[in-house]
């Protein structure tokens, strides 16, 4: 029994990586309050979430504030970028959904078609919300390069971008439906859980061909 509470224990490190994610929660939501500083505050959360996963990590705060003070610039920039086409998202898929309950005959069928393009393209902003801070924290690259590279790596690695939409749907899932308190843990749990899928695929991408060890690393 001391063997599962020792601090070498497959038990220890996995209550250790809870207990971080609640940590770098915390951090990530308090950072993120005013809303203008949440791609800053993602960006520093990903960045110590992808050190746990590779066993680099060390002062959570330092490393937390280090990231954000680093990256905050091109974070916010893509962030105020993304919030706004979200925004846009948001108000064409309301705005279609009544045309399209109130249509008929072939314009109903037109408005269907709208429809679909629209959500096409909300899976695409999906992808590019789940790629471009982790990358942010990773690699040195001009914002059109960010966000063109984090669409290009999401739909390359469907399997790795699958996950990560998964696990953070079903903390959506219990938190609303079965366990508010699970918030608690909320995108910190989600991003440490994320980080180990995403780690390998962006060190695969960031490492010129030449260097890298010809494997790719979930790739569908």
């Amino acid at each position: 029994m001391a063997g599962i509470f020792s601090y070498e224990s497959k038990f220890s490190k996995i209550m250790f990586r809870f207990a971080y994610g609640c940590y770098l929660n915390l951090l990530w939501a308090i950072c993120s309050l005013p809303i203008i500083t949440a791609g800053a505050s993602t960006t520093a959360l990903y960045d110590v979430a992808m050190r746990i996963a590779e066993d680099r990590e060390g002062d959570l705060t330092q490393q937390f504030f280090r990231a954000f003070r680093t990256n905050f610039r091109q974070a916010t920039t893509l962030w105020l970028i993304l919030l706004a086409a979200g925004i846009f998202l948001g108000t064409d898929i309301y705005v279609l959904l009544h045309l399209r309950a109130a249509a008929t005959g072939t314009s109903a069928v037109f408005w269907t078609l709208i429809l679909a393009v629209v959500i096409v393209a909300c899976i695409a902003y999906a992808i590019e919300l789940m790629y471009v801070f982790p990358l942010v924290a990773r690699v040195e690259n001009t914002n059109r390069a960010m966000l063109v590279n984090s669409l290009l790596i999401g739909t390359h690695y469907l399997n790795c971008t699958l996950v990560v939409f998964a696990i953070h749907f079903l903390m959506a899932v219990i938190a609303i439906r079965f366990f508010t308190p699970i918030l608690l843990l909320g995108e910190g749990l989600c991003a440490v859980l994320s980080s180990y899928l995403l780690s390998p695929v962006i060190r695969a991408c960031a490492t010129p061909p030449s260097e890298g060890s010809g494997q790719d690393p979930q790739e569908d």
